[in-house]
């Protein structure tokens, strides 16, 4: 979810791209991002998502294993970053989210009753859920994959952004234009959905491609500093202030902010027509709670593993995943081996 900056988006800091065009680059992806994605999108025909013999979702555990290899085979280097214990102040969001899927639940079970196989399919893929257990789940097989992933203290969208900006990462990945309010450099779209896609409601496809979005030339062409595009962010909503100021949309809120002398003025505005603590919200989109606690080393994959959790434990077709297997394996040992120095066994 979060802010939506779409129409503020110039031709020149926007870049659209093919997965070829990412080789060798290391890129922080936005995990609960990513598999709320798989969870939507990978379904069946009536809208419920895949599921094992024992009923249990595996849609996730489908895109997280077969894009992620799309993935390594283009050279991209990915490295997922979880997110933790939200902020207080995302708890209206999240209690919001709670009372939509709720809502949709019960539009599926009507649809269903009618047998609207278009409905049950749209309100099917609005009730993703991503329980504790999927988490565990995704984590587990990103191991044995030798994937490399990080747990966040809060929010993964603000760790992956803070690793793009430290170097550690090339850019962060992920659908939500907060990446750029937590200061990412540059933000790439569309990873998990790249290829063709059908529009929802109409028998059209879609051709989607990465986008690259750099948050310098973002600023530049707006002629604003970071600290305004959080401002401006707040001002459209967030999800720690869901609606923004009534009335106020994308160019309105540019020429506010611009116009404004200073950031305190900026803020004193915003503080007359929103309710909350705004300034809580603009120091954390500027320092969110990070870590250091990482170490970005993609390893040998674990085919054993990867065999037990798919094939033994969720019933994935076995001739389908050996296939899948063997370019995993070609892809690591071409992209992303590692080749030690006489130093790096002592810190392994």
């Amino acid at each position: 979810m979060g802010v939506n900056l779409r129409d503020l988006i110039p031709r020149e800091a926007l870049t659209e791209v093919e997965l070829k065009d990412l080789k060798g680059r290391i890129i922080a992806l936005d995990a609960y991002n990513m598999l709320y994605q798989f969870l939507s999108a990978i379904r069946q025909p009536d809208g419920t998502p895949l599921m094992d013999r024992e009923g249990r979702i595996t849609s996730h555990l489908s895109g997280l294993f077969y894009r992620t290899i799309n993935l390594v085979e283009e050279g991209i280097k990915p490295v997922y970053v979880f997110d933790g214990s939200p902020p207080e102040m995302k708890k209206r969001e999240i209690e919001r989210r709670m009372q939509a899927k709720s809502e949709a639940q019960e539009r599926y079970k009507r649809a269903l009753e009618l047998g609207d196989v278009e409905s049950m399919r749209k309100y099917a893929q609005a009730t993703a859920k991503l329980t504790r257990d999927m988490v565990e789940e995704s984590k587990r097989l990103l191991h044995a994959m030798g994937i490399p992933y990080v747990q966040a203290p809060q929010e993964g969208e603000a760790q992956a952004a803070y690793m793009a900006a430290k170097g550690d990462a090339w850019a962060s990945g992920s659908q939500d234009y907060d990446s750029l309010l937590f200061g990412t450099p540059r933000l790439v779209r569309n990873l998990a959905i790249t290829g063709k896609r059908k529009l929802p409601g109409r028998n059209l496809y879609v051709e989607i491609k990465p986008e690259i979005i750099e948050l310098s030339k973002l600023l530049n062409s707006l002629g604003i500093t970071r600290e305004q595009l959080i401002i401006l962010g707040i001002m459209l909503g967030t999800d720690y202030n869901p609606g923004g100021i009534k009335g106020i949309g994308p160019k309105t809120a540019v020429k506010i902010v611009k116009n404004a002398s200073s950031i305190e003025e900026l803020k004193n505005y915003v503080k007359s027509r929103l309710e909350g603590d705004i300034e809580e919200i603009y120091s954390y989109f500027l320092k969110p709670s990070t870590t250091d606690d990482y170490r970005i080393v993609w390893r040998k994959p674990n085919r054993e593993t990867i065999y037990k959790i798919l094939v033994d434990e969720h019933d994935f077709n076995p001739v389908r995943v050996e296939k899948a297997l063997e370019r995993l394996m070609k892809a690591y040992n071409e992209n992303l081996r590692t080749r030690y120095t006489s130093l790096d066994k002592w810190f392994a």
